[in-house]
């Protein structure tokens, strides 16, 4: 089964921060956790599909009938710190596992808030009726999903057909961690890149200033705006990790060993520091077929 065609930006915080000590199920998970975020992407799915099986459907995936989050469920990602690079940075990042849990249940909750938010009256009333359910009760359902997070944020952000290039700005382009495996279906298959959150805040903020005094507010500096924000939630110690989660399928191996989009990001940066208006359109111009490609195939699914 293919994988759902999203990217990722997540976040791994010292275990400490979910309770010091954390409680007793939480710390075993964290003990035995051996999912991949190749694994996290297929359980995510699974759970959706669990919830759609039932008759009536469930409203958020992770949850039993009358609403409640599934007992005993605890999926997380564990990281050692030590598979942080650094770099030449003065970062510490103790000896705590950082985790980083999936808050299905949560970021579910989340997205339906946004579509009956942002959807076509008529789309919003399809799916209300199919479900049998008013808005009303829609939206406290999703309030009560929200407030069972763990934590104070979502420590996950998705992403469908691209990665908003933004994002690129977090990480070094000498950093990733790419595994083509045995072609665009095989399960290890990946593009990631690993930063500490310290490095990621200060790169974001200089991105985020950056660009607002060059291109405005809108656009690109609001997605960095909106992503330090988001940062900022997590303790100084967390590491922050970019994957190109399920759209590593619909890229084959010569095109995926030789991608420079972060290093392009970066040279867009490099260039607006420069006043260099040719080397910014070049890379945009690059950057914008490349993903642009792949962001149309959503119009044929």
């Amino acid at each position: 089964m293919l994988r759902p065609f999203a990217a990722y930006l997540r976040v791994y915080e010292p275990i400490s921060v979910f309770g010091d000590p954390p409680d007793a199920q939480f710390a075993r998970a964290v003990e035995t956790a051996d999912m991949t975020p190749g694994d996290a992407i297929t359980r995510e799915q699974w759970l959706w599909l669990r919830s759609q099986l039932p008759t009536p459907t469930r409203v958020l995936p992770a949850e039993t009938s009358d609403g409640r989050p599934l007992p005993g469920l605890t999926d997380i990602l564990v990281l050692d710190p030590a598979e942080v690079p650094v770099g030449d940075y003065e970062v510490e990042l103790g000896t705590e596992p950082l985790v980083c849990p999936l808050d299905v249940r949560a970021r579910s909750a989340a997205a339906l808030t946004g579509f009956l938010d942002d959807a076509h009256p008529a789309l919003r009333a399809a799916v209300l009726d199919a479900g049998e359910v008013s808005e009303e009760e829609m939206r406290g359902h999703a309030g009560a999903a929200l407030r069972d997070l763990t934590g104070s944020t979502m420590h996950v952000l998705s992403t469908t057909w691209t990665v908003p290039l933004p994002w690129f700005t977090l990480v070094d382009p000498d950093e990733r961690r790419i595994v083509l495996g045995s072609g665009p279906e095989d399960p290890s298959r990946e593009v990631s890149w690993r930063v500490a959150m310290s490095e990621a805040r200060q790169r974001v903020a200089e991105a985020e200033e950056l660009v607002s005094e060059v291109l405005g507010d809108e656009g690109p500096a609001r997605i960095l705006a909106e992503t330090r924000r988001w940062l900022a939630n997590f303790h100084p110690n967390s590491a922050v990790e970019l994957d190109y989660g399920g759209l590593v399928q619909l890229i084959e191996d010569p095109v995926l060993a030789t991608d420079t989009s972060a290093d392009e990001v970066h040279a867009i940066l490099d260039a607006l520091r420069r006043d260099s208006v040719e080397e910014v359109t070049e890379a945009f111009e690059n950057l914008r077929d490349y993903w642009g490609e792949l962001a149309s195939r959503e119009r044929f699914n």
